[in-house]
């Protein structure tokens, strides 16, 4: 199947990019994969999202951004891309289709690391969460723990301190990887306790949310329950961009697509926004603004070959 736009990914990335290129009236096909909507699906309630004055599930604003691209005349196909065949202009899928493209827009999102430990899934939304920027604010009043040792974690920690009367910070080494300063900020706080050297041995609750942590010193493997309301993981994401192997397309050490402030990738007429990108806020109304970007100059590529 030939098109004028291929964009792959379903998340705000993608779905704003593709507004941009239908309003700019060129054939445009999403290949959505096998969840579209990406991580926000994981999201009970953002908060943070313009346009909205209460709350909104993650599900609700996909399902809306879906629909619009829709009803502006994009193809969102439940597909799945396997391999970027840059030189001809196409994209291979899981199932053997092929499609060929003009201009291709990659914003297949990244997905958080999570600890793999037990009650973990049970309590992702009800206690569990990923994104301390995101969610913070409905754990006001509230004990939480953080989990991780770099830089976000830090950042995590002190913006929680903005909501809650105590936070853990727990490490599983002695040593952090995070900036100097940060960790000065974090050890001048009062609201913040580290606990090192601990990892997370299991999660403890009921059905109407997290209740505890249990923590385990790895060099004694002593343990330790702690009483919190919520545990925000921060040890990293993991871009979704395995498909790209061979592509052409340069990613950085952390497999993210480089491209530049108008998310041109070092290939003519392929562009990258989102999560999947070497962008420093991870919010989904920084993907939908880059998204943007990359449908306008997506667009602005095409007429020109036309």
């Amino acid at each position: 199947m030939k098109t004028d736009i291929l964009i792959i990914g379903c998340g705000p990335a993608s779905l704003t990019a593709a507004l941009y290129t239908l309003r700019a009236g060129l054939k445009t096909i999403i290949l959505a994969g096998s969840a579209p909507g990406g991580q926000l699906l994981q999201t009970n309630d953002i908060e943070n999202y313009p346009g909205f004055v209460n709350p909104v599930g993650g599900f609700e604003l996909m399902d809306s951004m879906q629909k619009q691209a829709k009803r502006l005349g994009a193809e969102i196909l439940t597909e799945t891309a396997a391999k970027v065949d840059s030189q001809n202009k196409k994209v291979i899928c899981q199932s053997g289709a092929e499609y060929e493209y003009l201009s291709l827009i990659i914003a297949t999102g990244a997905s958080a690391r999570w600890l793999n430990i037990a009650g973990e899934d049970t309590f992702k939304g009800k206690g569990v969460s990923a994104c301390a920027t995101c969610d913070g604010f409905f754990y006001k009043g509230k004990e939480v723990c953080v989990v991780g040792g770099g830089n976000t974690a830090f950042e995590d920690a002190l913006f929680l301190t903005n909501f809650c009367p105590k936070v853990y910070l727990v490490h599983r080494r002695d040593g952090f990887r995070a900036d100097a300063k940060n960790i000065a900020k974090a050890k001048e706080n009062p609201k913040i306790e580290m606990v090192i050297p601990a990892v997370v041995d299991s999660l403890q609750g009921s059905e109407n949310g997290l209740e505890a942590v249990v923590l385990k010193n790895p060099q004694t493997n002593e343990k330790r329950t702690i009483k919190v309301q919520g545990v925000f993981v921060a040890i990293g994401s993991v871009p979704q961009t395995a498909f790209l192997k061979d592509s052409g397309i340069i990613l950085n050490e952390a497999g993210q697509v480089i491209v530049n402030e108008r998310t041109q990738t070092n290939i003519e007429g392929i562009f990258a926004a989102g999560d999947c990108t070497n962008t420093l806020y991870r919010q989904a109304v920084v993907a939908a603004g880059a998204g943007a970007k990359a449908g306008i100059e997506a667009a602005s590529f095409v007429n020109l070959l036309k």
